[in-house]
């Protein structure tokens, strides 16, 4: 048994939902550099909360960001360069193997 597994729901939903706030409070941390250093994001996180919990698309990247994220976005989001795309590409595709 994968020792996760044994965490209790309760201390698994509260270390989620710190991540989450963490990741909120960390707005200069750029979706793409997430990708490019661990190949997820915070729309991989409303992408994997949405399907656990039924949610629609906008609902759970709301859920996750904590506003629209159309407001995040504007608000938070930076163009990416050309060597944060290549990064982003090469640890994406980690996640296939």
């Amino acid at each position: 048994m994968d020792p996760l597994d044994a965490i209790d729901d309760t201390a698994a939903a509260a270390a989620f939902r710190r991540l989450v706030r963490h990741l909120r409070h960390r707005s200069d941390a750029q979706n793409v550099d997430l990708m490019g250093l661990s190949g997820f994001c915070r729309n991989c996180l409303s992408d994997w909360i949405g399907e656990a919990g039924g949610l629609s698309k906008d609902a759970a990247r709301e859920a996750i960001y904590g506003m629209p994220y159309a407001q995040w976005k504007a608000e938070h989001q930076a163009e990416a360069t050309p060597e944060q795309l290549r990064r982003m590409e090469e640890s994406v595709a980690k996640n296939a193997a």
